[in-house]
């Protein structure tokens, strides 16, 4: 399914650049709010890779692997959202006292 991989290589695109913009934060709310979309990003990569397997073959084993596939990434998909969901107001916070710093 070419459209399956289009969207699997930007999650994983997008999964570098959150965490790239993680190592070069020094703020440490926004780090957490980075990883928290960091972990959605890869989530998302893990479970659509499972979702192409089912398509690509159809044998128990892939059954198996793509369905621990999707459960893993929809899991880290939710942690990610809970992280980033609770972590966000901290991090406007923090913004708004750094630009009031200068």
């Amino acid at each position: 399914m070419p459209f399956l991989v289009v969207i699997i290589v930007l999650s994983l695109s997008f999964y570098i650049y959150y965490k790239v913009k993680y190592v070069r934060s020094s703020l440490p709310m926004e780090r957490k709010s980075l990883s928290g979309k960091s972990s959605i990003a890869l989530g998302l990569f893990v479970g659509l890779f499972g979702v192409n397997q089912l398509f690509l073959y159809h044998s128990t084993t892939t059954y198996i692997v793509a369905a621990l596939f999707i459960i893993v990434g929809a899991l880290s998909i939710w942690a990610g959202f809970k992280a980033y969901r609770f972590y966000l107001p901290y991090a406007i916070k923090e913004m708004e006292e750094v630009e009031k710093q200068g």
